[in-house]
C-alpha cells in the first residue's frame, strides 16, 4: 500500500475544490497468478461434453480470483518435431488471457527438463544455435501477446544435472552457468526490448545466490528473481520464507514466488529428493488436508504481500492432479472450491482491495488517499477517468476531469 496526495484539476486546469468524488479500484499491480496450461486445450477446442464444461467452470474459477497466468514454452511439448511449433494453439490461451484482464508469462524458454530430444543428435554449437533461434523465433512471434517470460530455469542444477542426457544440459556443462544466462537473455532481450525478464529457481541455496550475483556482475539485465516453492514436503513457515527473501535482498530487485504450492493431502515423504521421483497412483485431498492447506496459504500468501521486495505469487497449479499428480490445487478435481480458494478471495477481492468510496477534496481540489499499487477509476458526476498508483507517482497524481 501506499499513502497518496491526488490532485485533481478541472479542464481548466483551476482546483477541483469542495467537491465530492468517487474512486475505485480496478486492478492490482501486484501479480497474483496461477498455472494455466489446460487453457491451451480449451481454447483450441479439444475438449467436448463434460470435459468441456469442467474445463469452463476452472477458467471462470482462476479468472475470478488471478490476474496473471502462467502459460506452457515446454521446448519437448512445444515444438515436438522439429519446425513444427505449437504457437497457434498457446496464443489462443494468450489471446483469452488478455480478453479476461490476465497478464500472461511464457514458462520456460530454456529449461534442461523436458527440451527437445531432437537437440541430441546435434554438436554443442549446432544446439546453442537452435536455443538462440527458438527464443528469437517465440519471444518475437509472441511480442504484445506475453511480454514476461521466465528466460532459464534451474540454471543451477543445469551443467550438472545427471538424470538423463539432454542437449541444454551439454552447453550448460561447456559453456557454464553464467554465460549460459547470458546468452539466453541477451537473445530475449534483443527480441522484446521492454519485456520483463525472469530468472527462476527451486534452488534456494547460496549457490542461487552467487549465480545471481555473478550475472549482475557480468552486466546481464535480470527484472525479477524468480523463487519456486514448491512445498510439498511441508509448510516452509513465516521464519523460513523471510529468511529466504532476505537472502536476495542485497540486490534489490523484485522478486516472483513463481510456482506455489502446498497441499492438501498427503504430504511427501522427506527423503524424496527430487518432486517428480514421488509418484503415485492415488493422492487424494483431505478435510485435514485443506483445513492445514488453507491455514497455511493465507498465511504464505500474508507473509509475501507484505514484503516490499515481493511483487507477484504463481499458485502451481490451480486444480488438483495437474502438477505430478498432486492434491496440490485451490480446485477439486471434479471443480469444487476448496476453502482456501474462497479465503484466498476473501484477501485478494476483499481484504487487500479498495472499494469504490466517497472522498471530498478540498479547497486545493487535494485529497488524501490510501491504496495498493494498481489502477483506479474516479467518477465525478458522471465522468470517469482512470488512473494509476505506482511507486514512482505515489506521492502526488494529478487528474484532470
Amino acid at each position: 500500500m501506499t499513502e497518496s496526495t491526488i490532485t485533481i484539476l478541472k479542464a481548466d486546469g483551476t482546483p477541483l475544490a469542495h467537491q465530492e468524488v468517487t474512486i475505485a479500484q480496478t486492478k492490482h499491480k501486484f501479480l497474483f497468478g496461477t498455472a494455466a496450461f489446460d487453457l491451451v486445450s480449451l481454447t483450441s477446442g479439444e475438449y467436448a461434453g463434460e470435459k468441456k464444461e469442467q474445463a469452463e467452470q476452472r477458467a471462470a474459477k482462476i479468472t475470478a480470483l488471478f490476474n496473471s497466468a502462467t502459460l506452457p514454452f515446454y521446448w519437448a511439448r512445444f515444438e515436438p518435431e522439429r519446425g513444427k511449433p505449437i504457437s497457434e494453439k498457446v496464443k489462443n490461451a494468450a489471446h483469452w488471457c488478455l480478453d479476461h484482464n490476465m497478464i500472461v508469462k511464457g514458462h520456460p524458454l530454456c529449461w534442461h527438463t523436458l527440451t527437445a530430444d531432437w537437440l541430441l543428435s546435434m554438436s554443442n554449437a549446432e544446439i546453442l544455435q537452435a536455443q538462440i533461434a527458438r527464443i528469437q523465433r517465440d519471444v518475437s512471434d509472441f511480442r504484445g501477446l506475453i511480454d514476461m517470460w521466465d528466460v532459464i530455469n534451474e540454471a543451477v542444477i543445469m551443467p550438472i544435472f545427471d538424470k538423463y542426457d539432454n542437449g541444454i544440459t551439454r552447453i550448460g556443462r561447456e559453456m557454464g552457468r553464467n554465460s549460459t544466462v547470458k546468452a539466453m537473455f541477451e537473445a530475449t532481450r534483443a527480441e522484446n526490448p521492454t519485456a520483463v525478464l525472469l530468472i527462476n529457481d527451486f534452488d534456494i541455496s547460496p549457490a542461487y545466490d552467487i549465480l545471481v550475483e555473478g550475472c549482475l556482475e557480468a552486466g546481464i539485465k535480470i527484472d525479477v528473481i524468480g523463487i519456486q516453492s514448491h512445498m510439498h514436503q511441508g509448510y516452509w513457515g513465516v521464519e523460513k520464507t523471510l529468511r529466504v527473501l532476505e537472502n536476495f535482498s542485497r540486490f534489490n530487485l523484485p522478486v516472483h514466488f513463481t510456482e506455489t504450492t502446498l497441499l492438501s493431502g498427503h504430504i511427501t515423504p522427506p527423503e524424496i529428493v527430487d518432486l517428480n521421483d514421488y509418484q503415485v497412483e492415488e493422492w487424494p485431498t483431505t478435510p485435514e488436508g485443506e483445513e492445514r492447506q488453507t491455514r497455511e496459504t493465507i498465511q504464505h500468501y500474508q507473509t509475501l504481500f507484505a514484503h516490499p521486495l515481493v511483487e507477484g505469487i504463481t499458485w502451481w497449479d490451480s486444480s488438483d492432479g495437474n502438477w505430478l499428480n498432486a492434491p496440490a490445487g485451490l480446485i477439486r478435481k471434479d471443480g469444487s472450491s476448496k476453502p482456501a480458494y474462497n479465503e484466498l478471495m476473501k484477501l485478494i477481492k476483499g481484504e487487500w482491495w479498495i472499494s469504490p468510496a466517497t472522498f471530498k477534496t478540498d479547497e486545493n481540489g487535494k485529497i488524501q488517499f490510501s491504496g495498493f499499487l494498481g489502477e483506479y477509476n474516479m467518477t465525478y458526476k458522471g465522468q470517469e477517468k482512470i488512473f494509476n498508483i505506482m511507486k514512482e507517482n505515489a506521492p502526488i497524481i494529478t487528474i484532470e476531469t
